[in-house]
């Protein structure tokens, strides 16, 4: 993982970068790139079926897999991004202790595909079952165990240590996929991202029935901030599978929000800079300047659908204390194949 500076944009910077990102200078923009694709947490998944190489007279490059009896070439051109929502109800701040800095209660990937102007997000259950490292509270490294993904977050600094760690669990789930940088923020800032562009509509599903809520499954609701929040958070931990079923909420709210801010940024071009300036002390990113002229400028020209946010699927063992949720490796494997590569024909 890149060590760099890592900062919060002061107001001004943002203004600048919110208002004239598409007249920037090319030569920002292509550093802005250069950087995210030279410090990629990796340089590409580590996954084949076949357990010996290609014979020395085969042309191979070093970035195609060999998969279900087909060859495929890995797409370096593609970014992805780690967005974390944080379950601490203050800023998210640095401190000493190394194991409970708040766990990732939101986990989403963040692909972008430069060749076909595609967005796509990969939802990750806060309960998958992964390689995590963990540290005591003097932050001494205790070693890599089985554990729910979620809890990698806590062990670190609460900031960059911590959002780190987390990335580096994701990338060891996904196969060690390349992660180009992450955002984190706490989760009490959906109440400021939803009412910053007026609230979401969305319908109440038919697994989402706490005591206390107002309205009743099937019902089209507008949901300002508290309501936001606890659709986007409530679990119910008595309840087998609950960290499934927020995960759904999760994505319903998440396809209803950017349909929603699609609207509101073409009213209000400042809005995109309004809205980070509300998050940015609940927040943590290893983003740069130049790194941010180049994402405005390509996410702008993206598209993205409920069809482009996937969901990783697996069975949730629910027989312990805790539940367990593994994915199905298979089905990860065509995942990262249909999202990260491109098939190479007559090979």
């Amino acid at each position: 993982m890149r060590q760099k500076k890592r900062f919060i944009w002061t107001a001004g910077i943002l203004a600048v970068l919110a208002s004239v990102f598409m007249a920037a200078p090319p030569i920002m923009a292509r550093m802005g790139k250069a950087s995210l694709l030279k410090n990629a947490s990796s340089r590409m998944p580590q996954f084949s079926d076949e357990a010996e190489p290609p014979p020395a007279e085969e042309a191979w490059e070093e970035d195609w897999i060999r998969y279900r009896g087909k060859v495929y070439d890995y797409n370096e051109n593609i970014l992805t991004f780690l967005c974390m929502g944080i379950d601490v109800d203050e800023e998210l701040s640095q401190h000493q202790q190394g194991w409970d800095s708040g766990q990732a209660d939101a986990i989403f990937l963040l692909v972008l595909n430069p060749d076909t102007r595609q967005m796509s997000v990969i939802a990750i259950d806060r309960n998958t079952m992964t390689d995590v490292d963990m540290y005591d509270q003097e932050n001494r490294f205790l070693g890599t165990v089985q554990a729910q993904i979620n809890l990698a977050h806590g062990y670190g600094d609460g900031r960059e240590e911590s959002a780190a760690n987390q990335v580096k669990a994701v990338s060891r789930l996904m196969y060690e996929l390349p992660i180009h940088g992450y955002f984190a923020i706490n989760l009490p800032a959906i109440y400021i991202l939803n009412d910053l562009i007026g609230g979401v509509d969305v319908t109440i599903p038919q697994d989402f029935t706490p005591a206390y809520f107002p309205y009743a499954p099937g019902e089209t609701v507008h949901l300002d901030g508290n309501l936001a929040y606890f659709f986007v958070r409530y679990r119910d931990v008595n309840v087998a599978e609950s960290a499934r079923m927020s995960l759904g909420r999760q994505k319903q709210y998440l396809l209803a929000y950017v349909e929603k801010a699609k609207q509101e940024f073409a009213r209000d071009i400042t809005l995109p800079l309004k809205l980070f300036n509300a998050i940015a002390p609940s927040m943590v990113t290893d983003i740069t300047a130049d790194e941010a002229v180049y994402l405005a400028g390509e996410a702008a020209e993206y598209t993205f659908s409920e069809d482009d946010l996937i969901l990783l699927p697996g069975v949730t063992d629910t027989s312990g204390e805790f539940d367990q949720f593994h994915v199905d490796q298979d089905a990860l494997k065509q995942i990262i194949i249909d999202v990260f590569y491109t098939e190479k024909e007559g090979i």
